[in-house]
């Protein structure tokens, strides 16, 4: 599970009921009583049923109250601060800057809170030994994964993407179960991506999964999911701080592969370089 729950469940609230909501927004808000409080006392804190609570704890993946709880009361008190605050009529230049970097900052730490190292072992696994690895994503997240291939070609990794949304779904269903995708959807709910991912998961391909909800339908019939988190203000949906956090998610598996692959890596790199040096004037 997750090492900071309460910073999920902010970057998370828009996919849970208005009850859940209620629950949520007292943990937030009082986070440090809810942190030590028994389900009978977070029951009437938030107003929400002991039952709801509990089923509310299962939702979520956890096995019970007791291990929702063990969760809280292990996130430090010093984290469950405000991601960042609202925009407002009175903001400056200066006030507004500070707060979207601040925003794109937290971010950034309430995802990599979120990994661990058996996550990020095990996707740079996946991607290793696959025969082919492909990236898709629509949209926004068309950036992430054309971003993502741009990277990894300096790998020796065989890669591939594209930008056009048919051609993705042609790419998919030619892969098998020697390769491995990396599928990128901030919602991981668009019908044209889940397509994909069911075309992948058919052919037998390990999906790896980078969005921000874990009880999506693309988090549910991956392989392996890495979540990146963000909290939605006024003018800023949280979809652009996530896409800054799942940039940093390929950089970081990037990273990890080429580290791996060192030696490979790097006269994969040096020959790019030297091509790359050709179309350059001096």
């Amino acid at each position: 599970m997750p090492s900071n729950i309460i910073a999920q469940l902010r970057a998370q609230k828009k996919q849970y009921n208005t009850t859940e909501n209620k629950l949520i927004d007292y943990i937030i808000t009082d986070s440090e009583r809810a942190r030590e409080a028994t389900i009978k006392e977070l029951s009437i804190g938030s107003g929400v049923s002991t039952a709801t609570i509990s089923r509310f704890a299962k939702k979520i993946g956890f096995d019970s109250f007791r291990d929702f709880s063990v969760a809280l009361a292990s996130v430090p008190a010093s984290s469950t601060t405000d991601f960042f605050g609202e925009i407002t009529d009175d903001d400056d230049t200066a006030a507004i800057g500070k707060k979207v970097f601040a925003g794109a900052s937290n971010a950034l730490n309430a995802t990599i809170n979120n990994l661990t190292a058996v996550l990020l072992d095990t996707a740079s696994h996946y991607l290793i030994n696959a025969k082919r690895v492909g990236f898709f994503g629509i949209g926004g997240s068309s950036i992430v994964a054309f971003n993502a291939y741009h990277k990894f070609l300096r790998t020796p990794l065989d890669v591939i993407a594209h930008p056009d949304y048919d051609i993705q779904l042609m790419q998919a269903v030619k892969l098998d179960s020697d390769d491995t995708a990396v599928v990128i959807s901030h919602s991981g709910r668009n019908k044209d991506t889940l397509l994909i991912a069911r075309k992948l998961k058919e052919n037998g391909v390990k999906v790896i999964a980078i969005t921000s909800f874990a009880d999506s339908p693309l988090a549910k019939i991956s392989d392996l999911v890495l979540l990146s988190l963000a909290e939605e203000i006024n003018f800023r949906s949280e979809s652009m701080s996530s896409l800054i956090a799942q940039i940093t998610i390929i950089d970081t598996l990037f990273t990890i592969v080429g580290s791996q692959l060192s030696k490979n890596t790097q006269n994969v790199v040096d020959t790019m370089r030297n091509v790359i040096e050709e179309t350059r004037s001096h």
